[in-house]
């Protein structure tokens, strides 16, 4: 073979080498959709009703796998991004996300702020309060992502859910789950009472807002063709088994700590602090710290995903919109736009660490918010059916099948959402 021949065959086999690396934009949407919030979502579900809602756990899950795959497979099929995507199904979806983003991203600032300080002022009692560890975890969020580099933040997103796994497996381990118990709870049924935790438990797993960062995750990640198709969907796949195995964690947690010993704990984050507490008196301090450190990685990860990947998708959306050419460096990472949503979602979210609750800007959240999950997925079934994507790529029959129930859960999901946040109920 000429020597020519042999540098083509080296160089084909380092790019099938590089095409099946595990760790991709999936570990960094995963890491990013796994926060607190889905913590604390699951653990009081597994402390109310045992392992009964676990089939919705695992359904919830699918359902992610669905509309993230939705969405990566637009971005390699089309060539384009998925704000793009929107914007060619009309002016509509502009002037949603436009207000969308602004305030989710102020609102959001301060929630992962406060969530990721929340643990450490559990480890160090004796040290600085909750406003303090918040700004600090700010402006480390925002040094790691100022400059835009997508190696550093897959390294720490592959870092956070080693930790994670580590401290949320190893609570549902001790916990020394019963296994016919588990069993029992892949049979689909709603319990008494159990409605809006079945809702919430199902529609909650693994991010909302983030999933639709993946395609560009997989832009940054150099993955921009059609012959990355079967790489995503396994690093996808790959990604959200990962995130299942937490939130069944935490639910085997809550079932098995709090559930059979009738525990309740606090709301919110606080549930998460009050759970290391439990652990301490049952297996010892370093169990306790452990979780601890878990939770604090879980946050930071959702912290630095957001900071970077919705900061990707506001770079383009200020940029479509303003009708720039896609090259420009504005649309792109580490560009002027991105570095600007980076800044509103660092330094005006503080001003809410000093004030009491901010009612109207949270309500308007909500409301926002609770439709973004059917708008991602109402909006992928118009994307896949028609000539935005080359044919082999389109939507089949199981597919369409899929995202529509889809979009009926998290239309049920936003309607109570939306009903809380307007009636306070």
């Amino acid at each position: 073979m000429s020597e020519s021949g042999k540098n083509m065959d080296a160089s084909a086999q380092d790019e099938r080498r590089a095409k099946w690396k595990i760790i991709g934009p999936g570990i960094v949407v995963a890491g990013t959709g796994v926060g607190a919030g889905d913590l604390v979502a699951t653990l009081p579900a597994g402390a109310r009703f045992g392992y009964a809602l676990l089939w919705a756990v695992i359904l919830g899950t699918v359902f992610k796998i669905i509309l993230v795959e939705g969405a990566g497979r637009y971005s390699l099929a089309s060539g384009r991004t998925i704000f793009q995507g929107w914007r060619s199904l009309g002016a509509w979806t502009s002037w949603y996300f436009g207000p969308y983003i602004v305030i989710w991203g102020f609102v959001y600032g301060a929630t992962a702020m406060s969530s990721s300080a929340l643990p450490l002022v559990a480890l160090f009692p004796d040290g600085p309060d909750l406003k303090v560890w918040a700004i600090a975890m700010g402006l480390i969020g925002f040094a790691l992502v100022w400059l835009g580099r997508y190696s550093i933040v897959e390294k720490l997103m592959a870092l956070f859910v080693g930790v994670m796994f580590v401290s949320v497996v190893g609570a549902a381990l001790l916990a020394t789950p019963n296994l016919l118990d588990i069993v029992g709870g892949l049979v689909p049924r709603i319990p008494e009472g159990g409605l809006v935790n079945t809702l919430a438990v199902a529609g909650g797993v693994g991010g909302t807002i983030t999933l639709a960062a993946y395609g560009y995750w997989l832009r940054e990640k150099g993955w921009a063709t059609p012959g990355w198709m079967r790489v995503m969907r396994i690093d996808n796949s790959v990604a959200y088994l990962v995130t299942g195995i937490f939130v069944v964690a935490m639910l085997i947690v809550g079932a098995e700590l709090l559930y059979s010993a009738n525990i309740a704990l606090g709301s919110g984050d606080q549930a998460l602090v009050g759970l290391s507490d439990v652990l301490d008196e049952r297996y010892g301090q370093i169990y306790g710290t452990v979780f601890l450190v878990g939770f604090w990685a879980a946050s930071m990860s959702s912290l630095i995903g957001v900071w970077n990947g919705v900061a990707l998708m506001f770079a383009d959306f200020l940029g479509t919109s303003r009708g720039l050419a896609a090259d420009d460096p504005r649309l792109h990472s580490g560009g002027s736009y991105y570095k600007a949503y980076v800044l509103w979602l660092t330094f005006p979210p503080m001003l809410l660490l000093f004030l009491n609750e901010p009612v109207a800007i949270i309500l308007a959240y909500g409301v926002l918010g609770s439709i973004f999950m059917p708008f991602l997925a109402l909006t992928l079934l118009g994307l896949l059916n028609t000539d935005r994507v080359p044919r082999e790529w389109r939507n089949g029959t199981w597919g369409n099948l899929a995202l529509g129930l889809c979009a009926l859960l998290f239309i049920a999901v936003g309607a109570h959402e939306l009903y809380q946040a307007v009636t306070g109920a």
